[in-house]
């Protein structure tokens, strides 16, 4: 098979046309930079919160709606022992997740003028703890990037026979590109394109897929066993908890990614963010529904009348590839050029999303808290480009490994989920919360959950909760293990937090081995500092995010 030069041609067109946008949204927030005279770093990582509320729904919406989502979803949906059970429950809680924004954390999180999830652990708890929790939300994002990316290696490579390895590199590069050029500026006016032609791609390709002739009545194989096991997947009463617990895991552990919490921060107003998440909440619903149909109909083809031929995607250890063996196979040559750069707008739309929030956690809480604390915001603003170029560059790299989308998508929100969000919860909700028991709530969730297995990641499991059985020589924790490990955490940081309260208040330890100065401890985020010198650094940093408010 030949390279597809017309198919290139219009994707180059359109990584032009996105190139163009970001560029264009690069002078705009520079224009908007003298007006304002804000810094540079609060145009390059907020937008100097001043996104409107039309942009800031799209933008609120691509931090879900990316790569990982569209093929990720086709492959859950396509894939016999998950199937349409799990892939509507996991769609609902990414509508959650923004619902959950709105609610609970806009107001926090605002009110405290912050720039970074990781700021409010930087205030109460000082430099060490917030360092490292700055590596697990920098690695989170960046585990994330490269889920997008293999979504679109796979189908270039498959529609358009170019190599995979070169249009993950093209694309990161122009991702890149103008996220390093405009900022969050850039990123968001991007994504306005980017999600539009996502969804009138999707749309075109769908009906030609299932009016292709191989395809059954999707209806007809929802529960019956035809050309590959029902479509449906397994709903079996027993994996109720499973089924509960990726809803809470997806839905609470996306809450926690800085890509989220960047969009409600840079919003012009609380109000516009929490409109900007209830549409979104909406939006997520109705871009779940292709990748749903596509899914389906890769589960009711009879492959043999196809060019793909037998066996089944499946049955090949393939599934992972079903979007783009779908969109090659089932479409027109043009369709499938269509639906290629529908999954590119996608990438690029939560790929730049990704990359500038781990450049934002790193340049803000890692090199200006603690590498140069006195760093100028002309260096602040160059950290953030060899960040995004640094991180851009390593995390494409791990698209070599060419694992499921599936596995590294479930994998980052999970880290999230078990880590990230209970710390983050305390720490903006609880005053009773502080350094002792976030340092000993980190490590007794992440142990249970590694104590529990994974068969993805090939661990056997040494503790086996009730229901759990041995399957096809795989056991099957049928109790919901993840959120088990997380409201672990949870408790462990409140149970060590009250502890080392009460020791060190009633002077059952000597003050001189209160590290955290728990003693010191007694009203809200922000709280009493750590030292003399913390004291000062903290008052510069509200000072700082109250002058660019």
């Amino acid at each position: 098979m030949a390279v597809n030069v017309p198919g290139l041609l219009a994707i180059a067109f359109f990584y032009l046309m996105v190139l163009g946008t970001g560029i264009w949204a690069f002078f705009k927030s520079k224009r908007k930079q003298r007006e304002s005279a804000a810094t540079g770093m609060d145009m390059a990582l907020l937008g100097n919160r001043s996104i409107n509320c039309v942009v800031g729904i799209f933008t609120m919406t691509a931090t879900c709606v990316g790569g990982a989502f569209i093929v990720g979803t086709t492959e859950i949906v396509y894939l016999p022992s998950i199937g349409l059970t799990e892939a509507v429950p996991l769609i609902l809680s990414l509508s959650f997740t923004f619902i959950f924004g709105a609610l609970v954390m806009t107001k926090p999180l605002r009110e405290g003028n912050f720039v970074t999830i990781v700021d409010p652990f930087y205030i109460k708890y000082g430099k060490g703890i917030s360092s490292g929790l700055s590596l697990v939300s920098v690695l989170v994002e960046m585990l994330l990037f490269p889920a997008t990316l293999m979504g679109l290696g796979g189908i270039m490579s498959l529609v358009l026979d170019f190599n995979f390895s070169v249009s993950v590199w093209i694309s990161a590069a122009v991702v890149i590109t103008y996220t390093v050029m405009g900022g969050l500026y850039s990123v968001a006016y991007t994504d306005v394109i980017q999600l539009t032609l996502t969804l009138v791609g999707l749309c075109i390709c769908v009906p030609f897929v299932l009016m292709n002739p191989a395809t059954m009545d999707i209806s007809q194989t929802l529960t019956n066993n035809t050309f590959h096991a029902p479509w449906i997947g397994q709903p079996d009463i027993k994996r109720i908890g499973i089924i509960v617990d990726d809803f809470l895991f997806m839905g609470l552990g996306t809450a926690a990614f800085q890509s989220f919490q960047q969009r409600i921060l840079s919003a012009s107003s609380s109000t516009t963010a929490k409109t900007s998440c209830y549409v979104a909440s909406v939006f997520v619903l109705i871009f779940g529904i292709p990748p749903i149909l596509l899914g389906a109909a890769a589960a009711s083809t009879d492959w043999n009348q196809t060019t793909y031929g037998s066996p089944s995607p499946f049955e090949r250890g393939e599934a992972a590839l079903a979007l783009p063996i779908i969109v090659n196979h089932l479409t027109p040559p043009f369709i499938s050029i269509v639906c290629v750069a529908c999954v590119a707008a996608a990438v690029m739309s939560s790929g730049d999303s990704i990359l500038l929030s781990a450049a934002s956690v790193f340049t803000t809480n890692i090199y200006k808290n603690i590498l140069r604390p006195k760093a100028s915001d002309r260096e602040g603003q160059w950290v953030i480009r060899v960040s995004v170029v640094v991180m851009g560059v390593v995390g494409a790299s791990f698209t070599y490994l060419k694992n499921s989308i599936v596995v590294f998508w479930f994998l980052c929100v999970e880290l999230a989920y078990i880590i990230i969000f209970p710390e983050l919860i305390c720490v903006l909700f609880f005053n009773i919360a502080n350094g002792y028991g976030a340092v000993m709530g980190l490590p007794m969730g992440l142990l249970l959950r590694l104590l529990t297995g994974d068969p993805v990641l090939g661990l056997e499991p040494v503790l086996h909760f009730p229901g759990s059985t041995l399957e096809d020589g795989v056991y099957v924790q049928y109790a919901p293990v993840k959120t088990i490990s997380m409201l672990t955490t949870f408790v462990a940081i409140l149970l060590f937090s009250y502890l080392a309260s009460v020791l060190f208040n009633k002077g059952v330890l000597p003050e001189k081995w209160d590290v955290f100065k728990v003693k010191a401890q007694h009203s809200p985020v922000p709280l009493s500092p750590v030292t003399e010198k913390q004291d000062k650094e903290n008052e510069t940093f509200l000072s700082e995010r109250h002058n660019s408010k």
